[in-house]
């Protein structure tokens, strides 16, 4: 009895997997197969991601919800005295920051404000791809939610944190402009932690509905230019330290990839293991 069962599900089995059967058994017979194999390929009715929505959805109401709160405020701060201004010194500063304070091209700041806003529609461009397009509302949301998450992040950490900007140690930056409220919002560096978010987040997305595509690297080397390229333009703009930086582009990178990562659907294929049974001159599985 066991013995027909058993040979009753290697016959279905061979029934579901007809296409790949005669592949393998080319291959065994040493022919080429009709088609190379793609392990990496996904079933077409498999859906690349998945939401939790008892999860995703509260998450990414309340980090939308705070940080439309908290951009009220972290750009209203309370003005700084001359006196304070005057008592600043960048001898005080980390010695890898103390030559940020010394730079100030507000060209620079103009350059970045353009890759800042360039980025945020850009993935709207995934709408191009077929595949992307029929899950066009669940990559939609993973989207936002990445962008909620680093919006949490950058508000939460200019809110609680009162960091002077480079330009502000600058005697040659007007004194008006020191005073300002918005001098106070150093850490962290918010447009290259978005710019990050929104471009490595894209070429997640593609890589991942496209595994098998030797372009893949070209999205993130893309995304990886266009946050590197952000970074230096607030650098050279005196809008942020080093540090600042470095902890916008990371913010901003991990977002982008994990969101899309951590909702990505784990099929069973992913183990790389399967069993199939092959007749022809060689039987077996």
């Amino acid at each position: 009895m066991k013995k027909l069962v058993l040979l009753a599900g290697m016959i279905l089995a061979m029934l579901k997997n007809e296409a790949q059967i005669a592949s393998v058994s080319d291959s065994l017979n040493g022919q080429a197969p009709a088609e190379p194999l793609l392990p990496n390929a996904r079933p077409a009715a498999e859906p690349v991601y998945r939401l939790k929505p008892a999860v995703d959805i509260p998450l990414t109401a309340v980090a939308a919800g705070w940080s439309g709160f908290a951009f009220t405020k972290i750009y209203n701060k309370d003005r700084s005295t001359p006196a304070e201004i005057m008592a600043l010194d960048k001898n005080d500063l980390a010695s890898y920051n103390r030559h940020g304070a010394d730079v100030y091209y507000p060209k620079a700041a103009d350059a970045s404000d353009i890759l800042f806003y360039g980025s945020m529609p850009l993935p709207l461009l995934l709408l191009a791809d077929k595949e992307i397009r029929k899950d066009a509302g669940k990559v939609g949301f993973l989207y936002l939610e990445a962008m909620s998450i680093t919006g949490l992040l950058y508000t939460g950490s200019v809110y609680f944190v009162d960091k002077y900007r480079p330009y502000v140690y600058n005697p040659e930056t007007p004194m008006d402009k020191r005073l300002g409220g918005g001098g106070k919002n150093s850490f962290f560096a918010g447009h290259v932690a978005l710019v990050g978010t929104s471009t490595f987040f894209m070429a997640k997305v593609l890589s991942d509905y496209h595994p098998e595509s030797r372009a893949k690297w070209a999205f993130f080397s893309a995304a990886g230019l266009a946050t590197g390229a952000t970074a230096y333009l607030r650098y050279r703009a005196g809008q942020h330290f080093l540090d600042d930086l470095i902890i916008g582009t990371a913010v901003g990178t991990l977002s982008g990839i994990l969101v899309p990562h951590l909702h990505k659907n784990k099929s069973p294929r992913s183990t790389g293991l399967s069993l199939s049974p092959v007749l022809g001159r060689q039987q077996g599985l």
